[in-house]
């Protein structure tokens, strides 16, 4: 069967003859004197022959740059010739490994051909020539030319990997090991290739060498190395293969599968390959099971992270499908730090403390090490659960067990303590971290910057700034439209613009960054510099509708209405098209401002454009035209709405059935309230408690209390507003056994209000039970509960009625100080008072006229009659 595997060959193959010829044919009609080409000592010169294009540049010796594995370059001596030389002139020399000049022709970028691979086509002659025999005699030379990495092989793999880095032709590459080759040496040949492709190739060759056996660990290698790809049609191919081949998967080849396709985003992919190990009836061995953890954790299925190591760890039967594997139980002992730490980590993200804590305690009386690693989740986790003190302790135990603090401690320390609000111990971790020859990176700047920002401390972020920069570490979009908001919130605009610019002109900034920052300054009501801003964006050639919508966000918060319909107007003349959030904050901002008859146009444009999908923009207008009072255009546009086959939800109903109640049509209310219904939307609190409104207000008393109990069966119960509604409809029938029963229970609760109060006071003076009444007026006082007009009235008009004058008097100097305004309530009890202390009511009288004459010079004369009053009362109670 044709593979996927087996037409990338195929086509390969095809391209590097056709590479080959074309480069022969383009290298005839090329000066071939400047070309570099690795030297070699074993190199003849020519002398009177003459050399064709191709032989001259197999002759030649140039210095190459490469990089390594690691990133290294590394320089090659070549020998540098003048064309103007004669040839007999000619001599070479010896590769100065001191000196890493390197001349180049000005035509040579121009005259190289590379592959696909990003390596040079061409062959080199001192490689070419080298046969089995001879394999290791530049091994000398490579040595100095190859990464750290490839020396610490040894042995001929160094010099391999260089023939490999830099020619293209396998056989030519590895002629000379091709027969002495080990399985080992075949591993980390693949290993250490950067390029999926190349090493494809490779594997390739190794297969059709008759020499050249593979086994399941080089299977294993490809596995991982075209699943870190992504190329998943060449990794199902290769498993194929290894069917066909009749070699046997490890445990490491499914825990690669598992791996790769779990970190390429394939989780439900990753966990049919555990299915396919337990079908085999192979059980995970600790790496294959730390992977599973790791996957199910990655998927946030922390619970069958953990129920799977249970399985595992227990050697209880792992069941799929009515497939069974028994295992045998694992000594915790036996488990490497590895484990340990992916379970504390898993129990971490789970939020499972407890579980992560007592995996750590086990880790130690089981004598396994715990390292760095173990240490820094171990921190992370009590630090995000506000255990600062077994973060504490856990530092004190890395010092005991002599556990290095690495830089990604301290920054989960300058974290924690930065979001505990400590912001003092969080500088000092950053200063420890230095002194303990640890260099902070860019999370610990980052970090410790926010944290700065955040409560502007501005000349403390300006010095890490300082810092960053002198140590030549990049400043991130995030950190950068924070500071512009630290500047802005600590009004310092200037510095704030100042420090936009920088990043602005460095023309780095992306769409993103723009837009956090015109909205930092919209927010604040900054518009000049957030119009600035939006020109920036526009000058560096960035629109896009994000940038749009904050703008018009910031002009709705300044309240340039016109602006923000004219920006969101002129969108499409810059190519941009408006999208759901554009709309949704333009009307938004019109229904607020009570534009809504103007924000109509919008929201049928955003109809028109199919990007109305529910009704929320319906509900703002409509929201908006209740608040107007204009109900009957708040209906059209309900009507309209449904008209589309916008579905109404439970908040609009809610908003015109309040809006009704409000107005006390009992019809309306209903109409809508049965539309509901018919549409499955069940009542809610905030509607119950529009209806006890409506029905308070119109005096029904039987459909509300049929509602205040369906109220009561909500997990939430009756809220104070619609108590307060009944006890209300209570008193003003006598049903004074039932207001009390609400009344008791709003105090139990804790929930009893001010108006809560004053009715019950005013049901008691009513009863004449004055005794309960003076009791409701003396703990409202002790309470506080007496801030309202009407409040201090009906207190005022009880201490008048029984001739309590010293208490009425108190109650109407405490509305003075308040700055209550009395009314004519007010001063018809304090007639009353004055009266019962002996005036007459002709002077009571006078005192009405002046103060309908003059509301101030009354108001003074009151005040005056009162105090002698008071004044004559406190010197009877001397006497």
């Amino acid at each position: 069967m044709s593979s996927n595997l087996d037409h990338f060959r195929t086509t390969n193959a095809n391209l590097t003859v056709n590479q080959k010829v074309k480069m022969i044919v383009k290298l005839q009609h090329i000066d071939t004197n400047c070309f570099y080409i690795l030297s070699s000592t074993k190199s003849s010169i020519r002398k009177g022959v003459f050399v064709s294009p191709v032989e001259t540049i197999k002759n030649r010796r140039d210095q190459r740059v490469i990089k390594t594995p690691n990133g290294e370059v590394k320089r090659f001596s070549r020998v540098y010739r003048n064309p103007n030389h004669k040839r007999r002139d000619a001599v070479h020399k010896k590769p100065d490994l001191s000196q890493h000049s390197l001349v180049k022709d000005p035509n040579l970028e121009q005259n190289k051909r590379s592959d696909s691979h990003g390596r040079t086509g061409k062959k080199r002659d001192s490689i070419e020539n080298l046969s089995a025999g001879n394999g290791n005699a530049l091994i000398d030379k490579v040595n100095r030319k190859c990464s750290t990495k490839w020396l610490s092989y040894g042995g001929c793999i160094p010099s391999i990997l260089q023939a490999l880095e830099t020619v293209n032709d396998l056989d030519e590459a590895l002629r000379p090991w091709e027969e002495s080759l080990s399985n080992k040496e075949k591993s980390i040949i693949l290993k250490e290739q950067t390029n999926w492709q190349r090493a494809l190739e490779i594997f390739d060759w190794f297969k059709v060498k008759r020499f050249c056996e593979l086994n399941v660990i080089h299977y294993n290698i490809m596995l991982r190395i075209l699943g870190k790809a992504r190329i998943w049609s060449l990794v199902e191919d290769l498993w194929d293969e290894m069917k066909t081949r009749r070699i046997s998967p490890s445990n490491s080849t499914y825990g690669t599968l598992i791996d790769v396709y779990s970190k390429g985003g394939l989780t439900e992919e990753a966990l049919v390959w555990l299915v396919r190990m337990k079908e085999q009836g192979m059980e995970p061995d600790e790496v294959t099971m730390g992977i599973v953890v790791q996957t199910y954790k990655k998927a946030g299925e922390f619970q069958k992270a953990e129920e799977f190591f249970k399985q595992w760890s227990f050697g209880k039967s792992l069941k799929d499908e009515g497939q069974t594997i028994n295992g045998a139980s694992k000594d915790p002992g036996s488990l490497s730090s590895y484990t340990y730490n992916t379970l504390i980590d898993t129990y971490g993200k789970s939020g499972q403390i407890k579980e992560a804590s007592e995996t750590f305690a086990l880790m130690l009386r089981e004598g396994i090490s715990p390292n760095t690693v173990t240490f820094n989740t171990m921190i992370h986790i009590c630090g995000n659960h506000g255990k600062l003190d077994e973060v504490a302790s856990l530092i004190r135990k890395m010092e005991e067990l002599r556990c290095p603090l690495d830089t990604r401690t301290y920054n989960i320390l300058i974290s924690l303590h930065a979001k505990h609000d400590n912001i003092k111990m969080a500088e000092n971790y950053f200063k420890e971290m230095k002194s303990a020859n640890l260099e902070p990176d860019s999370v610990s700047y980052r970090t410790l910057l926010y944290a700065f920002s955040i409560r502007h401390m501005v000349n403390d972020a300006e010095s890490l700034v300082v810092e960053m920069d002198n140590n030549g570490l990049e400043i991130d979009e995030f950190t950068q439209s924070a500071l512009t908001r630290m500047y802005i919130e600590a009004g310092m605009i200037d510095q704030s613009w100042r420090w936009f610019m920088r990043f602005h002109l460095e023309g780095k900034m992306s769409a993103q960054c723009y837009s956090a920052n015109i909205d930092a300054y919209g927010e604040h009501g900054h518009i000049l510099e957030a119009e600035k801003a939006f020109i920036c964006c526009q000058q560096n050639k960035i629109f896009g509708v994000l940038e749009f919508n904050v703008m018009i966000k910031a002009y709705g918060i300044s309240k340039k209405y016109d602006k923000a319909c004219d920006l969101f107007d002129k969108m499409e003349n810059y190519g941009v098209v408006p999208d759901k959030c554009s709309y949704n904050s333009l009307i938004q901002i019109l229904a607020t401002a009570d534009l809504p008859h103007r924000a109509k146009s919008y929201v049928r444009k955003m109809r028109e454009s199919d990007l109305v999908s529910d009704c929320v923009p319906y509900c703002a207008l409509i929201s908006s035209f209740v608040k107007l009072g204009q109900l009957e255009s708040a209906e059209e546009l309900f009507k309209e709405m449904i008209g589309f086959g916008v579905e109404p939800d439970i908040v609009v109903y809610g908003v015109l059935i309040n809006a009704f109640a409000d107005v006390g049509s009992v019809e309306k209310s209903t109409s809508y309230v049965n539309e509901m219904k018919i549409a499955g939307l069940p009542l809610n609190a905030v509607i119950c408690s529009s209806l006890i409104k409506l029905y308070t207000k119109v005096g029904h008393l039987k459909e509300a209390e049929e509602t205040y109990k369906l109220l009561r069966s909500f997990d939430e119960g009756p809220d104070v507003y619609s108590s307060n509604c009944m006890i209300d409809l209570y008193t003003k029938r006598a049903m004074f056994d039932k207001a009390e029963g609400i009344f008791e229970k709003l105090k139990q609760k804790g929930d009893a209000n001010e108006f809560s109060y004053a009715m019950m006071l005013c049901m008691y003076k009513r009863m004449g039970r004055f005794e309960e009444a003076f009791g409701i007026a003396k703990e409202m006082r002790k309470l506080g509960l007496i801030t309202e007009l009407l409040s201090n009235n009906h207190v005022l008009g009880l201490y008048a009625m029984n001739g309590r004058c010293k208490e009425a008097l108190e109650i109407f100097k405490e509305m003075i100080k308040s700055a209550i305004k009395p009314d004519d309530s007010t001063f018809k009890s304090l007639g009353v008072v004055l009266v019962k202390c002996g005036i007459s009511k002709q002077a009571v009288g006078k005192l009405e006229v002046t103060r309908r004459e003059d509301a101030q010079r009354g108001l003074h004369a009151w005040v005056s009659a009162l105090s002698t009053i008071a004044g004559s009362d406190d010197a009877d109670d001397d006497a």
